[in-house]
């Protein structure tokens, strides 16, 4: 009876051996000294809290810059410029640092990034600060995928597992220092230090990394590069992201615009697979390569499937945690990052945890369905949030939902850099693609959600008297939620309101009451849709399957 399942697991290392998929027996000889490896990392988690860093500082000061250089009308483009500029070249700087070479692509991305930090600080008009933002995105793009894939270069599989979580932690650590520091530099010095900063931080990582890290080239031999893919690849990702950052704000999710956008990626992003598959079929490695999602492992597919649907769960909580915050429970917050300090802190513990298992344990798979099920425990949780729900119910969802969401950042990238070890730049780089693509449409998605059901909530919510009572003109001041979150617009409204007695300022506090059961109501919609997405994502990796993470043989020391 054991001769059959001996047979089929020789039969499946030797598919995944011609896959070019690792196996437990596999070994990896790793040629770096302790003190490059440490001095690398080093550098390396300055680059990751530079670029994360730099996405979170901004938001702060974005109301000061507009005062500054009055352009209130193009304040989606900051945004949205550094959004494209920093995806759409991922894999193609992750297939890059393959051929040529981690190091290069790394320097090269820090340096068009502080070029771009310090011309953004120094920007007198608005459109001079989308442009420089973009020069600053396409700088960012190559910062995080190629510190993922580091990570991967300088350790084994069984090791991998606690220094992706040390760098996930980072990511939340700067989600924290970011909204802060963005808040205490406008106040205390100028708007233009929130880009400036960026520089000292971007040279001390430089410093370590120009001395001290080797090259870290993945592929031994000469490929060309496939400039056709790098183009069709730009063509089908930059109307789909100018489609989801700009539907439901500035055009209708059904509007010509959108659609066309839409349907532009569709055609480009189609011709992009079939003339990838026919350069694969030749025997050329194409910038995007969809043989990886073909083999018999199931591994990589599924964890780019995973990595997105979390982003897009995770973005849709993050949305909806500061408005219900400030707008149901009255939160005062000034910065409304502070929000949200207890949800990062747990996802720093999430993630350090979740990688001292893995290379504790050397398996992911139950620690990726365990991070999903204390996900979907947090996000029920929020689900059940009311109107009569206070602080506490607030607090304790999030730090459930961080514990979970902390423990995805580092499963899926070791179990990705498991299976393609001598691709880990295309597969560190697409991993870190379809996380910010599922961040960009998790955006849209629940800010759409949000608007499209505040208005039907908050005019159910009025009283009868009042809906037939009341002029078009008065409730229409209230179809907008942030009138709870802005001070000087309520004041203003209960001013008219008091103008007309006592009988004014009671129709004002109901129509406010009806405000805050609408917004609770379009947020619980946004946080059900969350926890929808997010169960799909554990049915999705109850298929991952599961390769034991690899131990560097003992002969394999560093020097």
């Amino acid at each position: 009876m054991q001769i059959k399942p001996e047979k089929t697991e020789a039969k499946t290392r030797q598919e995944l051996a011609v896959a070019g998929v690792a196996t437990q027996g596999d070994s990896e000889r790793l040629p770096f000294s302790r003190r490059e490896t440490i001095f690398t990392m080093i550098g390396v988690l300055f680059v990751v809290f530079l670029s994360m860093l730099d996405q979170t500082i901004v938001g702060t000061a974005m109301p000061r810059i507009i005062a500054d250089l009055q352009g209130f009308d193009r304040i989606a483009w900051v945004t949205t410029a550094y959004l494209l500029a920093s995806t759409v070249p991922i894999p193609i700087y992750g297939k890059l640092s393959d051929l040529y070479g981690r190091k290069r692509i790394i320097m090269f991305g820090i340096v068009v990034f502080l070029v771009g930090s310090a011309l953004a600080g120094a920007a007198q008009t608005m459109n001079q600060l989308i442009a420089f933002r973009a020069l600053q995105g396409l700088g960012a793009g190559a910062l995080q995928p190629i510190a993922v894939a580091v990570v991967g270069d300088l350790f084994p599989p069984r090791q991998r597992g606690k220094w992706q979580g040390v760098t996930g932690s980072i990511y939340a650590l700067a989600a924290i220092i970011g909204p802060l520091a963005g808040g205490w530099i406008t106040d205390y010095a100028s708007w233009r230090w929130v880009f400036y900063v960026n520089v000292p931080v971007g040279i001390l990582a430089m410093l370590f990394l120009i001395f001290l890290m080797p090259s870290l080239r993945s592929s031994t031999k000469q490929v060309s590069i496939d400039y056709v893919g790098a183009a069709l690849l730009i063509l089908g990702t930059v109307p789909l992201l100018l489609g989801f950052s700009l539907a439901g704000t500035q055009y209708g999710w059904l509007s010509p615009q959108t659609t066309g956008l839409f349907g532009m990626s569709v055609i480009m992003l189609s011709v992009l697979v079939i003339y990838a598959i026919r350069l694969e079929r030749r025997g050329i490695e194409p910038i995007f390569e969809p043989g990886m999602f073909k083999n018999s492992t199931r591994i990589y597919g599924i964890s780019i499937l995973v990595t997105m649907i979390f982003s897009i769960s995770l973005y849709g909580s993050v949305l909806g945690i500061p408005l219900f915050a400030q707008g149901v429970l009255g939160t005062s917050a000034t910065n409304s990052g502070l929000i949200l300090v207890p949800f990062m802190l747990t996802s720093i513990g999430g993630s350090i945890i979740a990688g001292l298992l893995l290379s504790w344990t050397g398996k992911y798979k139950w620690i990726a369905i365990l991070g999903l099920v204390i996900a979907i425990v947090g996000t029920i949780l929020l689900v059940r949030l009311d109107t009569a729900s206070g602080s506490l119910e607030v607090l304790i969802a999030m730090l459930v939902l961080g514990i979970g969401v902390g423990s995805g950042l580092a499963v899926y990238t070791v179990a990705v850099q498991n299976v393609y070890p001598q691709k880990i730049g295309v597969a560190s780089s697409t991993l870190v693609f379809f996380r910010q693509l599922g961040g960009a449409i998790g955006l849209a998605a629940m800010g759409s959600v949000l608007a499209s059901t505040y208005i039907p909530a908050f005019h159910a919510a009025l009283p009868a008297t009042l809906r037939h009572l009341l002029p078009a003109r008065i409730l229409g001041a209230f179809d907008n939620p942030l009138v709870l979150l802005s001070p000087g617009g309520s004041a203003q409204l209960r001013a008219g309101f008091a103008a007309y007695g006592e009988q004014g300022v009671s129709i004002y506090n109901l129509l406010l009451q009806a405000v805050k059961t609408g917004l609770m109501q379009s947020i619980h919609n946004v946080f059900v849709l969350s926890l929808g997405i997010i169960i799909v994502g554990l049915i999705a990796v109850l298929f991952l399957k599961e390769i034991p993470l690899k131990e560097r043989k003992k002969g394999d020391q560093h020097q």
